[in-house]
């Protein structure tokens, strides 16, 4: 059985101080739960004190993004190595946001997903299809191209060395959530397409969240769907008690 990966992608939110706030609040509402892998994604400011303060915890820390490169005249940009450095297991790439406003295209997202399985990270990669994609019927050969062009070339030899996070565009920031049926149907697709590409054993272990306007009202039901293990949250996961409903899902 996949164990659940649930994550909060707080984006561009909370200065330091803000993030150890949450953790302080948040630490306690998650008491007794052992079964899931929660992961923290604060911006890049935050990432050491957090790291510091969750030592001992079993929370996981996230990066939002990161270079391919390992160091070079690259101004501004963050290499593996560094993000491993910071206390990070996964990393975030290729989120629809990063595509939209710096142009982040296929071959791109490819180089970054291997740099973060060089350095030893968990890349978290995000796919989905717009709204008018969607309404045009294109949403599969979307999911399709982002999937072939973004693990290109890529060796996976164990189903928990990537996540895969379906985030439909058109659900990111809005309000509107995909059906269960609707994130099942898709996500049952990307199964069935990693296990031509790897082989049954990856296909069948290789978990994926779902990510777009999740909230604690919706989780359980997202969640009760089969090739559904996890969620890639983002609004909701800014306050402690909401983002601990969320992981809290079944109790």
């Amino acid at each position: 059985m996949r164990r659940p990966v649930i994550a909060a992608n707080w984006k561009m939110h909370k200065t330091i101080a803000q993030a150890l706030q949450f953790v302080k609040e948040f630490l306690p509402l998650l008491e007794g739960v052992e079964d899931r892998d929660v992961v923290l994604i604060p911006p890049f400011t935050a990432l050491h004190a957090l790291a510091e303060t969750l030592r001992t915890t079993s929370i996981k820390l996230g990066a939002q993004n990161l270079f391919w490169e390992e160091e070079g005249a690259f101004t501004g940009e963050i290499a593996p190595s560094m993000v491993v450095d910071a206390g990070c297991t996964y990393v975030v790439i290729g989120h629809s946001e990063r595509r939209k406003y710096f142009q982040e295209t296929y071959p791109l997202v490819s180089k970054k997903v291997q740099a973060a399985l060089t350095a030893g990270l968990i890349p978290i990669m995000c796919i989905g299809e717009s709204l008018s994609e969607r309404k045009k019927g294109k949403t599969f050969e979307v999911i399709k191209n982002q999937i072939t062009e973004g693990l290109k070339g890529l060796q996976i030899q164990r189903s928990e060395q990537l996540v895969i996070a379906y985030e439909p565009i058109w659900a990111i920031g809005t309000g509107h959530t995909a059906t269960p049926e609707q994130a099942e149907e898709v996500h049952s697709f990307i199964r069935e397409l990693i296990r031509r590409t790897w082989g049954k054993e990856i296909a069948n272990g290789l978990r994926i969240q779902y990510g777009g306007s999740v909230k604690p009202e919706n989780m359980a039901e997202l969640m009760a769907m089969p090739d559904i293990d996890g969620a890639l949250v983002g609004g909701a996961s800014l306050k402690p008690d909401s983002f601990a409903r969320i992981v809290k899902y079944d109790q």
